[in-house]
């Protein structure tokens, strides 16, 4: 046998034994002959370095540092779940998918793992990358340290895509989380707080070696791609765990509502006894044709909904209400309570969220409370016990100033929320509204952060988001923990900022009402910011899904001298104030005023491309066929409901190759 032939055995060898211990958990072989056999392995290839594999098992030990992890985009958007709490919001989904899909439905069940979203490559069999979830657009890539993660095989067995990408969580078991609690506490450190904050914390260590030494675990449980050759969800989690990946056996097929519930009842009065931390159940349609029928929203997949375990409780008491202010001018009452645990985490703090809110349960300072964890993350107060309120408790007086600039508050008709109205001189404003013109989804600057901007402010260097483009390395040094590196990189990411495309530019700018999406809107209709400031408040209301509310709040924005200052000052400084060149060119007015629905399966392009294709020629598309849909394109296995509601309202049904002749594809 030669050398090469010794080193490729050693590693199909330990591989299946990895696969055994860690997927199927049935070790075939001790703990000490593994050992050996890694040893021997390692010496073998620190011998023969021509026969270096990256995916070798070798290098499951970890060694490589990683001390700025790239920013990837996802070639797939890793939406998230609406979540529910009741069994009516399921039901309510049902009726809604129902309306939507043809034919029978089937569901695959879940259990909801709360762990690090991951999305991991393969090609040809091999781990190519694994990326963060981020946002859902971008994150980051941490291959280095999920190669360590002994349940994520670094090559696949049996009949595999070409390419894809594998969606699921990377978790911290029960057993391993304490074991590494038992050892902080031994040596003198805080111990960790809950095991889902610890591996995502875990996935960004520097030293994959350190990450090695962490009892990480990988559950998969989406496969995205193109030819995939899969009809439905529950296959997929089939045919991935043939592939060798850790996909958890409680999944379940089932065939109505009904036994969904059933699924979640067990699973409510079962979960405490699983090695890992589960929050819910995630309910899918089990058919993939039926899934691309039904697309997504905005954020999330309508195809698919989590179920949130009811929160667990605790009482603790109320020591004072203090008051927060946003980057609107908002007021967000805050609960400062004595530290309670709950749900492995400990909360010190909980939102009152406004006037009605804090008058409705007549909370009051020393009162005892009781707290929950709203889908077991972020803490409210649902109740006060008032068999425990002291005699000489008084009711509580919100408060009528600003806590930051003592500036009146007001508050508009039909609105929760209290506002400062001194939006230029109220510094928590100015902060908030730098902060997330940097933000990922917004100019996203590298090397700038939350704490930088406020001392920033503080400091007097910038007074809004304009005054950053201005800023010099020399300027940036001397603040707290400011390297030179690291102002250079500030200085370098604010640079690069400018080239982000218009669209996420007038995100940034924090227009009231203006999120993701209806920047995009406004981006696409209106070409240029130039044309956005002189639009009314008739041409707003008649841009697609955009409503009063946001059009008066665009217009108050341009209304001022100061907004518009800031946006010439961006202009000199070559932030990008209007749709490129490139993207103008491929868009055109073909479709103005015409609604598309899409079915079926489509052969020439993809439906995605197909949607991409109706908007950049001015079209809409609409997720459901009413009255005002001007076309259907229909691929092959198209619904008979929907063939038949269309002939019904005389709505045209084109083919695929109909529509690319419209738009001279």
């Amino acid at each position: 046998m030669t050398i090469k032939e010794q080193i490729l055995q050693l590693r199909d060898e330990l591989n299946k034994h990895n696969y055994n211990y860690y997927v199927l958990d049935n070790p075939t072989i001790s703990d000490f002959d593994f050992d050996t056999k890694l040893k021997q392995l390692q010496e073998l290839e620190a011998s023969y370095p021509e026969f270096f594999d990256a995916n070798s098992p070798t290098q499951r030990v970890g060694g490589e540092i990683t001390k700025n992890f790239e920013t990837l985009i996802h070639e797939q958007r890793m939406y998230s779940l609406d979540n529910s709490y009741s069994k009516e919001d399921l039901l309510e989904w049902e009726t809604r998918i129902k309306k939507l899909v043809d034919g029978e439905l089937q569901f695959t069940c879940e259990l909801k793992y709360d762990g690090a979203s991951i999305s991991l490559t393969y090609e040809n069999g091999n781990l190519i990358k694994a990326v963060t979830r981020g946002d859902g657009v971008q994150g980051d890539n941490v291959t280095a340290n999920v190669k360590t993660i002994k349940s994520v095989p670094l090559q696949l067995k049996g009949d595999f895509p070409e390419k894809f990408d594998i969606r699921g969580e990377i978790v911290l078991p029960w057993e391993g989380f304490n074991k590494m609690n038992e050892e902080r506490i031994e040596i003198g450190e805080e111990p960790y707080r809950n095991p889902r904050n610890t591996a995502s914390g875990s996935l960004k260590l520097q030293d994959s070696s350190e990450v090695a030494k962490r009892p990480l675990e990988c559950l998969l449980y989406s496969i995205v791609g193109n030819n995939l050759n899969i009809n439905t969800q529950f296959e997929s989690l089939e045919k991935a765990h043939a592939w060798g990946f850790k996909v958890p056996n409680a999944a379940k097929l089932v065939n109505s509502i009904d036994q969904v519930f059933e699924f979640i009842n067990y699973w409510d009065e079962h979960r405490h006894h699983l090695p890992y931390e589960t929050d819910g159940v995630v309910v899918k349609v089990n058919n993939l044709q039926q899934q691309e029928e039904l697309g997504f929203t905005a954020k999330a997949p309508r195809w698919a909904i989590a179920y949130k375990f009811k929160a667990e409780q605790v009482s603790t008491r109320l020591n004072e209400i203090t008051y927060q202010v946003g980057r609107t001018g908002a007021i967000t009452p805050v609960a400062n309570l004595e530290p309670v645990e709950l749900a492995g985490t400990t909360v010190k703090r909980a939102s009152l969220h406004n006037a009605d809110q804090i008058e409705k349960l007549d909370i009051r300072v020393g009162d005892e409370v009781f707290v929950e964890k709203g889908g077991e993350i972020i803490p409210k107060i649902i109740a006060v016990d008032l068999s425990k309120r002291p005699e000489n408790s008084q009711p509580t007086k919100y408060i009528t100033h600003c806590p930051e600039c003592e500036t009146e508050l007001v508050r508009t008709e039909g609105e929760a929320q209290h506002y400062c109205p001194n939006y230029n001189g109220c510094k928590p404003q100015i902060i908030g509204r730098i902060q997330h013109f940097i933000s990922r989804k917004a100019m996203d600057i590298e090397g700038l952060g939350g704490e930088t901007v406020a001392l920033l402010v503080h400091e007097g260097l910038i007074h809004n988001y304009s005054d950053l483009y201005e800023l010099t390395k020399e300027q940036v040094i001397p603040l707290e923990r400011m390297a030179e590196k690291s102002a250079e990189n500030l200085i370098k990411g604010i640079e690069l900022s400018k080239t982000v495309p218009f669209e996420r530019v007038l995100f940034a700018l924090g227009i009231r009402f203006v999120g993701e999406t209806v920047a995009k809107k406004l981006a696409n209709h209106y070409k240029n910011i130039d044309a956005l400031i002189q639009a009314t408040h008739d041409d707003l209301i008649h841009v697609d899904e955009i409503g009063v509310k946001i059009a008066e709040s665009v217009i108050d924005f341009f209304s001022s001298e100061l907004n518009k200052d800031m946006i010439n000052r961006l202009r000199g400084f070559g932030v990008q104030l209007e749709i490129s060149a490139e993207k103008l060119a491929n868009q055109t007015n073909k479709l103005d005023g015409n609604i598309f629905v899409v079915s079926g399966v489509f052969h020439i392009v993809s439906r995605d491309e197909l949607k991409k294709l109706i908007e950049d020629n001015g079209g809409k598309v609409s997720s459901s066929i009413s009255g005002k849909t001007s076309y259907i394109i229909a691929g092959d296995n198209m619904g008979p409901s929907k063939k038949e509601k269309a002939e019904k309202l005389k709505i045209s049904i084109i083919t695929e190759q109909d529509f690319l002749r419209m738009i001279q594809y």
